[in-house]
């Protein structure tokens, strides 16, 4: 068994942990905001994990029906988006509006993506994006007043770069951004508008250089990035895709968008462990360490980093009936927490306030320690891509400067805890799930803490404790 060491001095200096990940999560197209379960599931994500804004594809699709064409004559509808909004709003959170995709009326072509063929050609006439871009704007202005919708942020598109998603050229993109961007300010000037919303940090240098030549905003520069983005590998395996994935990728990307963007506010709007939309990772304690290892480090290099998806209510391909089918949701189907839901609700109550330095270096194991009020926690991570070296490690700690703590207390997720997918495994993995099922994996999923061992010299906590690998360890010293 490998060990680690890590050293903390408690009263040494401390840095703001701003809990970007809070600022938006990710869903599946709009029209399934509607549902009552994708509800119920929102609201959860908002009250057990403080998260703020929900960003979605499709808000201008035929199924949301928005845009119609009625005796050669453009009409619009606005009730669903409506419903939608007022939903949102009701649960004290926010959209976070993707201006996505284009009607059917106003296309310019036939090409469409996803199992609810979302259109992706450019408008026919770039007058027609404009008229039903203000009229948006204006109506979000007149129901919700100025002081709210100016809260919210209008991002142009999904994934222009990439051609499923946009069969326009990158000029075609950039006047599409300019047409709304100027449509919105007409409405008012302090709607907030960005892009390019690209993969792999594409187009940030062309579209913040288009930006500045014609002097239109960018109020937010906003992209997405996947460990498996460099390997192009679309029909591979994701472990295969992983494998050769380099530790702290995700760091790095963000570190040479925010290079990019400079002062200008940098949202990540898509990120996972990877992009496929079945992954068995997904569903498994490895997600959960890269999710805490991944924010803990780009936290300081972002202003919003948008995990895709909060749940498994998702239907980019088909709808899915088999409960662990390695979906981008931090929840199931029926709403059953995953461990990387975990993840997140361990975050939301880490802190604010980091103590650095950590002292301590270990292949695979990261250490960070924060103060949530009277309490100081340490999270740990053991985390490796697949096929890359990883074993259980005994790591010992000390926090010097530390007051005589009432107790320890320890949260895991790994194999053994939090794991529902194993339980569901252990029932025989089935496809359909009666009620009583449904209880036991709720149960299986659960936190649950318990009591460690620590010892205390001369104003020092020592303390042991094993971490398998893709595990992770809250330690709460009180």
């Amino acid at each position: 068994m490998r060990r680690a060491f890590f050293l903390c001095d408690l009263g040494g200096a401390t840095v703001p942990l701003p809990h970007v990940w809070e600022h938006t999560v990710g869903s599946c197209h709009a029209a399934l905001a509607l549902r009552a379960d994708w509800q119920t599931q929102l609201r959860q994500c908002r009250e057990e994990l403080g998260i703020k804004r929900v960003r979605f594809h499709g808000l201008l699709g035929d199924d949301v029906g928005t845009v119609v064409r009625r005796e050669g004559r453009i009409a619009y509808s606005f009730f669903n988006i409506e419903r939608i909004w007022d939903s949102l709003l009701a649960m004290g959170m926010q959209p976070f509006v993707e201006l996505s995709f284009m009607p059917r009326a106003i296309a310019s072509g036939k090409a469409t993506v996803f199992h609810y063929e979302a259109n992706v050609t450019p408008p026919r006439d770039m007058k027609q994006w404009a008229r039903l871009i203000r009229s948006l704007a204006q109506h979000a202005v007149d129901r919700y007043g100025d002081r709210e919708v100016c809260e919210w942020n209008f991002e142009v598109w999904n994934e222009p770069n990439l051609r499923a998603f946009w069969r326009g050229s990158r000029e075609e993109y950039f006047d599409l951004y300019s047409a709304t961007a100027r449509a919105l300010k007409g409405v008012d000037s302090r709607l907030r508008v960005g892009g390019p919303a690209t993969s792999e940090n594409q187009w940030l240098e062309e579209f913040l250089e288009f930006c500045r030549r014609r002097k239109l905003p960018p109020d937010f520069i906003s992209t997405h990035y996947y460990p498996t983005d460099p390997t192009h590998a679309l029909f591979e395996a994701t472990e295969e895709q992983l494998a050769s994935a380099r530790r702290g990728i995700l760091r790095q990307m963000a570190g040479s968008a925010r290079a990019q963007a400079g002062e200008i506010p940098l949202y990540y709007t898509e990120w996972n462990t990877s992009s496929s939309q079945r992954d068995p990772l997904h569903d498994e304690p490895y997600a959960a360490a890269f999710v805490i290892k991944t924010l803990m480090e780009v936290h300081s290099l972002v202003d919003a980093y948008s995990f895709w998806t909060f749940s498994d209510i998702f239907e980019e391909s088909y709808f899915p009936s088999v409960p662990f089918h390695g979906g981008f949701g931090l929840l199931t189907l029926h709403g059953i927490a995953k461990p990387a839901y975990r993840a997140f609700e361990l975050l939301h109550r880490f802190g604010t306030e980091l103590v650095v330095p950590v002292d301590g270096i270990h292949p695979t194991v990261d250490c960070w320690v924060a103060r949530n009020g009277s309490r100081t926690n340490v999270m740990l991570t053991n985390h490796a891509f697949p096929r890359q070296e990883i074993e259980n490690v005994r790591v010992r700690l000390r926090l010097v400067r530390a007051p005589t703590p009432k107790n320890l207390d320890i949260t895991r997720i790994d194999d053994g805890h939090a794991n529902p997918k194993r339980a569901w495994m252990e029932m025989g993995s089935p496809e359909y799930l009666s009620g009583a099922q449904v209880a036991l994996l709720h149960d299986a999923s659960a936190l649950s803490g318990e009591r460690l061992d620590f010892s205390c010299e001369s104003g020092s906590i020592s303390f042991e404790l094993d971490i398998p690998p893709h595990g992770v360890a809250l330690v709460t010293v009180e």
